[in-house]
């Protein structure tokens, strides 16, 4: 996971609340102040002069930071950076940190070599962005190629294991997970952002299936949905394929009627056990939510292919069939 530290020198207290409340994870200051920024919150908290900025005008400053680098010491590259210097030195570290002041920026140094710094040091003109850059560095997984599959069996199957997955986190319209019977071939699984006259919304929710489910999560990686457990981070999939992370709060396990849902995607067929009740939801291809008690042969809803084969969650070459 990539880190993210605020730079405030000079120091300015009403910049540093900012953000340890945007979750960076740890902020730079004077060293004057941070025996007193340490008492704010649980984060990493730095002196400015015990971090080596290495302004990189010169081919002998890229050898001063490798070589400061390869002491272990702490080194940040000043803004005004550019790409081959930076590829230069993250081929021979891991550690690399850069400075910018913008979101454009922040990216530009996250996407460098596909696998971006280490670390990115926010200056105080990239406040204003602070909240855009850590939700951008921090919880985006990419996008994730969605198509429409072709509903062909809405079964009830009786009583089964269903897991409710509380995150700490305010899902949208259109947000869901994605979960199936088998890791090739996943529904995208509607969050509870829906009212109806019996049941309150519940926009942290999202009820997604029996226990023994695949569930995609961050880092190409799938899990067992009855292994989740709380403060675990989850994949949250948009409807147009944009992705976030949000954590798990709780889970909720009980016994509950069930549906077998069947569909297909061109030959490839796929299957979710999910709970038979209407606030359970699917995702048509416009993102609008459908329900599970009116889903019907026919109906199309928004799913992923992938290819089967994983081992404790990561992805392997194999030759398997998952039914």
């Amino acid at each position: 996971m990539r880190t993210i530290l605020f730079k405030s020198v000079p120091f300015d207290k009403v910049l540093v609340t900012l953000a340890l409340e945007s979750g960076v994870d740890g902020v730079i200051v004077p060293r004057a102040q941070v025996e007193s920024v340490a008492a704010l919150a649980r984060c990493r908290v730095l002196a400015d002069e015990d971090v080596a900025t290495v302004a990189l005008s010169a081919k002998a400053d890229e050898e001063d930071a490798a070589a400061r680098l390869a002491r272990g010491e702490t080194v940040v590259l000043a803004r005004g950076w550019e790409i081959i210097p930076v590829e230069n030195l993250l081929a021979q570290s891991d550690d690399v940190a850069v400075e910018v002041a913008d979101l454009a920026e922040a990216r530009l140094a996250a996407g460098i070599l596909e696998r971006g710094v280490a670390t990115v040091v926010v200056l105080p003109e990239g406040a204003g962005e602070l909240k855009s850059i850590v939700a951008d560095l921090k919880l985006s997984q990419g996008c994730i190629d969605l198509v429409p599959g072709v509903v062909t069996a809405v079964e009830n199957v009786g009583l089964g294991h269903r897991v409710c997955v509380d995150t700490m986190s305010m899902l949208r319209r259109g947000q869901g997970m994605l979960v199936g019977n088998s890791s090739a071939f996943t529904f995208l699984v509607h969050a509870e952002t829906e009212h109806n006259e019996y049941v309150a919304a519940r926009p942290f929710r999202v009820n997604a299936g029996a226990v023994h489910a695949y569930a995609q999560m961050p880092g190409d990686r799938t899990t067992y949905l009855e292994e989740l457990r709380a403060g675990d981070e989850v994949l949250i999939v948009g409807a147009d394929g944009s992705t976030t992370v949000a954590t798990v709060g709780r889970l909720k396990v009980e016994a509950r009627p069930m549906l077998l849902v069947r569909a297909k995607v061109g030959d490839v067929e796929g299957a979710v056990f999910l709970q038979n009740a209407e606030t359970i939801r699917l995702t048509r291809p416009d993102g609008a939510p459908v329900s599970v008690v009116t889903l019907k042969e026919g109906d199309q809803i928004l799913c992923r292919t992938d290819c089967a084969g994983r081992h404790f969650g990561m992805r392997i070459k194999e030759d398997i069939k998952e039914c």
